[in-house]
């Protein structure tokens, strides 16, 4: 686990399995469990892979049933977290809500029936079969039982809001707590509302009037602690097309199945106090009641775009008193309607027949995750009527003649002011840290509260224009004016999530206020996540992405000058881009990466109907390429900061501290003199906090065997319409830094891979979960330059082993199977991936695999085939070893040519300045002392209150 984290043991009142004496071989004392030493508190991803982590250590500590709570207030993420760790472990999940009684408040603490939760506990653990109850909603009743057989549950997690209360914490082997989430948003939302009228308990108090009491208690008795920073994504968005119920008479028919779904609801609109009465509607909490249930949103979030009408998921289940404590606080309800829908599913779609009470109309919805597939569907389906994207609350406010203000007005000659222009600093990496608590306020402020006012989240700035030229009496729609108007750059960076919200606003501001095409700019190190930014945003957006690693000269690849500059065609881009502007059609070159020429090009054009294109590269926002551009965005995270802190993690378990400064300038060379000035400038900054190693989004499940197939049965399992197939050979090294500590043997988790593929480096980080069959691990392969790799071999790191192979890959789009043969295997190896475990599980029980699967990693599996004197972490056998060395030095001498530095070079610079090692390494440990000064000031505050209490209860007795 990480070295300088809080240590915890179990509290009291668990069902504590690891009191027993440490074993006496070598392989379990030198690591003690990993529930013995937790942080205090960790972010969701840590906390998920902690978990599971936990599960699978205590399922080989101890027989029969492993059961965990996960607890937290609504809105928190206990679900979603139980629901991740679910897929993972295939375990079973209660969900504490269906031991509700008839009562209408669906948190009241009353209300659960926790003696027949504990009864269903209690056989399961007995190796009982049990039956737990099932609440319906809509009636307020119980309506049946589900069956769960103790074959079947050798994991149970109960979640709820109450999964920690002293009545179940006996029973629980393992004690989870989540806070944050919307439950944090929303506080941090009223205050802002509200100001400082009223203090941060009494809010609590009134819009969560169980959580001091009952809830926030709880919470203290967890083993694991979660503070969920998640707010609303669009990562993951819905998208609507809605129109008139005068629609094709052929649709009715689908709501006449038996699968169609009747609800009612009725939604709710609050306008903070003291707001004016105009719709202001951004500001607004909207409200939904479903049966006994109620469910809130922060203001109107969603994107128009063309006929689609763009959400985010984000509603949570909260309280019925919420709801109650927000009128209580000055809010009022300005627009509430009943809306009756009707719905089937569609494949992966949703088709709902909407009627609105207030407005007497009918309304046909599709609603699916993917842009494309909604727009194909509602063709076949022949839905051509009129498209509509206002909401039903727009309607019903134009209706009753309400002006609006939640626009900009179109032009705003607003130009950056002296202060706004010193806010706008250069983007810095991340700069992770394994100490949790960052600040000595954090220990003031519980964890399990809402972030103080300093800390709340700030409200999204609108774009503005900096600056328009009137001076040549120029109007507003003429050309010459729009040519004019540059976009203000945001005075702050912000997130992933809300940047890309306020990406696409950006677009959508210059579609309304300039004519087309829009241009757009991502640019950033590599690993720092800026081409998956721009794929999410051409998905939301509706087009093209061009990467500029289209745009290489072939003579500059060839000497793996990727991250130079000169390496672009800058002639063919501004031409390429002069074209777009113009509006004419422009060929864009396709450049193949394995053999390190262009193969063709392709023709582009951009439509009216779209009228963007995203360009996105290291130099995206190089001076002779944004000034091309209409929005510049600039993204700094992601694998490139994790990697800075690797490899000063690595460095500290050395003994060799080493400032994040140092390492940057090693590693990642050309960032700090070439990249990072460029990304200053850019209209919006991007602070990528993604977590390559731990994350569960997008996880892949891979199962993997050794067992010959043939290649017809592979064909036969594919889709053969979305077949393709494609060659690789690839290169694995193993680079390790001497004296880490590793038992004698080579371990992959201390090594940092490196893939030779196609020509191009690729660093691999993962930290797989293997449970079963199936090795689970994230989708994070970056891209990296030579200098890169040069950086880590003239920062000490060695190579230690490498693997040569070459893989046949088939795939249809959800199943990839590829087929590896490596140089020193007798046999291929056969991988089956995808992030559908089911799917995963019934190819390879096609391919008639069971029984033969493996979750070795291919370095153990080259290892154990190595003479046992030779399996030390020191080196591998003679042509190996030779292999290579020749391999290092081709990467050295090719980095020595583009100008690069020998470590020994490299070496001599770090001697010339230490200052800034020292000067960091200084205020680290002063950080440190300051922290557990203020632990021993609380300490020693509790037990002198606990002295003073006790003498003047002797005193009073006597």
């Amino acid at each position: 686990m990480d070295d300088e984290v809080v240590q915890r043991v179990f509290q009291e009142g668990g069902r504590d399995y690891f009191q027993q004496q440490p074993s006496t071989s070598t392989s379990t004392s030198s690591s003690s469990s990993i529930l013995q030493s937790l942080p205090l508190h960790v972010s969701f991803d840590h906390g998920y892979y902690l978990l599971v982590k936990s599960i699978q250590e205590l399922r080989e500590k101890k027989e029969g049933l492993v059961t965990v709570g996960i607890g937290g207030p609504s809105g928190s993420g206990k679900t979603s977290l139980a629901e991740k760790v679910a897929s993972v472990i295939g375990c079973t999940v209660i969900p504490m809500e269906n031991y509700r009684g008839g009562t209408d408040e669906g948190t009241d603490l009353d209300s659960i029936d926790f003696d027949a939760l504990i009864r269903n506990l209690e056989d399961l653990t007995e190796g009982k079969d049990t039956k737990i109850p099932v609440f319906d909603f809509h009636q307020k009743k119980r309506v049946g039982s589900k069956a769960i057989k103790s074959a079947m549950s050798g994991v149970v997690i109960v979640d709820g809001t109450y999964a920690l209360h002293a009545k179940l914490r006996s029973l629980l082997d393992i004690r989870v707590a989540v806070v944050g989430g919307v439950h944090f948003s929303l506080l941090s939302k009223v205050r802002y509302d509200i100001g400082d009228s009223c203090s941060l308990d009494y809010l609590i108090d009134s819009i969560f009037p169980l959580f001091r009491k009952h809830i926030e208690p709880d919470l203290h008795h967890a083993q694991i602690r979660i503070h969920n920073s998640f707010v609303s994504s669009f990562r993951e968005a819905i998208y609507k097309l809605k129109c008139r119920s005068e629609s094709p008479d052929g649709q009715s028919t689908f709501f006449l199945k038996d699968e169609a779904q009747t609800d009612n609801f009725i939604e709710m609109y609050l306008r903070p106090p003291s707001a004016n009465e105009e719709a202001r509607i951004n500001d607004w909490i909207k409200v939904r009641q479903s049966g006994i249930r109620y469910y809130l949103s922060l203001g109107d979030q969603r994107i128009v775009d063309k006929n689609f009408i763009i959400r985010p998921k984000a509603e949570f289940e909260v309280g019925r008193m919420t709801l109650g404590g927000l009128l209580a606080l000055g809010y009022n309800v300005v627009v509430s309607y009943k809306r009756a829908s009707t719905s089937v599913n569609i494949g992966s779609l949703s088709l709902s027949l909407e009627t609105i009470d207030t407005l007497g109309e009918t309304f046909l919805v599709l609603r699916g995750t993917d842009r494309k597939t909604v727009g194909a569907e509602a063709l076949r389906m022949g839905i051509t009527g009129q498209w509509l994207t206002k909401s039903y609350l727009e309607m019903i406010l134009e209706r009753k003649g309400v002006p609006r203000l939640n626009t900009p007005p179109l032009v705003s000659a607003t130009s950056v002011s002296h202060n706004q222009e010193k806010d706008i600093a250069a983007p810095k990496p991340i700069r992770t840290t394994p100490n949790l608590v960052y600040q000595l306020e954090d220990l003031a402020q519980p964890w399990t509260r809402s972030p103080t006012k300093s800390k709340m989240e700030p409200v999204l700035p609108t774009w503005h224009f900096a600056s328009s030229d009137r001076s040549h009496g120029g109007s507003v729609g003429s050309s010459a004016f729009r040519d004019t108007m540059k976009l203000a750059p945001m005075p702050d960076s912000y997130d992933l999530d809300r940047g890309l919200l306020l990406a696409v606003q950006g677009i959508q501001f210059l579609l309304e206020n300039k004519s087309v095409p829009v241009i757009v700019g991502i640019g950033g190190p590599s690993g720092s996540g800026k081409t998956s930014l721009a794929h999410k945003m051409a998905n939301i957006v509706g087009c093209e992405v061009v990467s500029l690693e289209s745009y290489f000269r072939p003579e500059q690849v060839k000497d793996f000058k990727y991250d130079d500059f000169n390496s672009l065609d800058l002639p063919l881009l501004s031409k390429n881009i002069g074209d777009i502007k113009h509006g004419r059609k422009t060929k864009i070159p396709v450049f193949n990466l394995e053999t390190g020429s262009r193969s063709c090009f392709k023709e582009l054009e951009i439509s009216e109907d779209c009228g963007v294109i995203i360009f996105e590269g290291v130099y995206a926002l190089h001076p002779e390429i944004r000034k091309s551009l209409d929005l510049w965005i600039a993204v700094v995270g992601g694998v490139h900061s994790h990697l800075i802190s690797r490899v000063q993690r690595d460095k500290s378990r050395v003994g060799c501290f080493m400032s994040q400064n140092e390492i940057m300038m090693t590693v990642f060379p050309i960032f700090q003199q070439h990249i990072e000035p460029h990304l200053v400038h850019a209209h919006l900054k991007i602070r990528n906090d993604f977590d390559p190693v731990l994350s569960p989004e997008s996880s892949l499940f891979v199962l993997k065997s050794n067992k010959q197939v043939a290649y017809q049965d592979i064909l036969n399992i594919l889709d053969s319409v979305k077949f393709c197939s494609s060659v690789q050979n690839f290169i694995d090294i193993y680079l390790r830094l001497p004296g880490t500590p590793a038992n004698g043997h080579i371990a992959e988790s201390d090594c940092v891979r490196v893939r030779i593929c196609e020509g191009r480096f690729a660093l691999l980080i993962r930290e797989p979960i293997r449970e079963g069959n199936f090795i689970i691990q994230p989708k994070v392969d970056f891209d990296i330059s030579i200098s890169t790799v040069s950086g880590l071999l003239n920062l000490g790191y060695q190579a230690v082993a490498y693997i040569e192979a070459s893989a046949l890959i088939y795939q249809d789009g959800k199943i990839l199977i590829e087929v590896d043969h490596l140089q020193d295997a007798p046999s291929p190896y056969l991988q089956i991936k995808g992030v559908n475990k089911e799917a995963v599980a019934a190819a390879g029980s096609a391919l008639k695999l069971d029984g033969s699967y493996t979750t070795k990693s291919y370095l153990q599996i080259i290892l154990e085939r190595l003479p046992l004197v030779e399996r030390s972490y020191s080196g591998i056998h003679t042509h190996q070893a030779a292999r290579l060395q020749e391999l290092v030095e081709s990467i050295q001498s090719q980095w020595t040519k583009q100008g690069g530095s020998t470590p020994s070079e490299s070496s001599q610079s770090r001697e010339v300045s230490p200052m800034d090692g020292i000067i960091e390494d200084m205020q680290c440990r002063i950080r440190r002392l300051e922290r557990w000064h203020t632990i021993n000031t609380v300490l020693w505050t509790f037990l002198m209150s606990a002295l003073i209490g006790y003498s003047l209860y002797q005193r009073k007795r006597q």
